[in-house]
C-alpha cells in the first residue's frame, strides 16, 4: 500500500516568477511602466534610470509569486522613483521635462505635462493614490509622510489637473487597469 508510491509534493518553484515571466511583463507593459516612471520623476533621464533599476531588481528577485509579478514591478518602479526624487525632502530644484517635447501632438500630452508641473510630493501622491489607486495609508508609508499630508496634498493637486483617464493616449495600455477617479476622493 505505501511501498512504491511516491508522495506528490507541489513544485514550489513553479509558483514563483522566473526571469522569463518578468521579461514578459517588461515587454508587454514597457510603455505604461515608462510613463509611470516619467509621471513620478518628471524627467526622462530619471525615468530611464528608474526603469533600469526596476529591471535589475527583477533579474535578482527570487521569491515573487507569478501572479504578483506585474504589481511587484509597478511597486518597484514607484519605490525606485521615490529613491531617485526623494519627494518628501522638499527639494524644489528638480529639473522637469515636458512629455510633449518628445511626443509631439499625441493625445494626452498636455495632461501629462500638467502632472509633471506639480510639486514632487503632490505629483507622487496624485499618481500613487489616484492613478495607481494606492490607499492613503500605503502612500503615507511609502513616501514617509503622515496620512493627513497625503489627503491634503491630493485634494490640493486635483482641481488643477485633467481627468485621470485623459492621461494616456487612446489605444495604449493603461498605467493601471483601474485608471478612473473614484466617486469619493477621501
Amino acid at each position: 500500500m505505501f511501498g512504491n508510491e511516491k508522495l506528490k509534493t507541489p513544485n514550489l518553484h513553479a509558483d514563483y516568477a522566473q526571469l522569463v515571466d518578468f521579461c514578459e511583463v517588461f515587454e508587454r507593459d514597457m510603455k505604461p511602466l515608462y510613463l509611470l516612471a516619467f509621471l513620478l520623476t518628471a524627467s526622462h533621464q530619471a525615468a530611464e534610470r528608474c526603469f533600469a533599476s526596476t529591471v535589475e531588481e527583477a533579474l535578482k528577485s527570487q521569491a515573487i509569486f507569478k501572479e504578483w509579478r506585474r504589481s511587484w514591478v509597478k511597486r518597484s518602479v514607484i519605490k525606485n522613483a521615490i529613491q531617485i526624487v526623494s519627494p518628501a525632502s522638499g527639494r524644489a530644484t528638480q529639473k522637469r521635462d515636458l512629455w510633449s517635447a518628445q511626443h509631439r501632438g499625441r493625445p494626452g500630452d498636455v495632461e501629462i505635462d500638467a502632472v509633471t508641473r506639480l510639486a514632487p510630493l503632490e505629483r507622487f501622491i496624485f499618481v500613487m493614490s489616484i492613478l495607481e489607486r494606492h490607499s492613503v495609508r500605503e502612500c503615507s508609508l511609502l513616501l514617509g509622510c503622515d496620512m493627513n499630508t497625503v489627503v491634503q496634498l491630493r485634494m490640493r493637486a486635483l482641481p488643477g489637473l485633467p481627468r485621470p483617464d485623459a492621461l494616456l493616449p487612446r489605444g495604449e495600455a493603461m498605467l493601471s487597469r483601474n485608471l478612473q477617479v473614484p466617486a469619493r476622493v477621501g
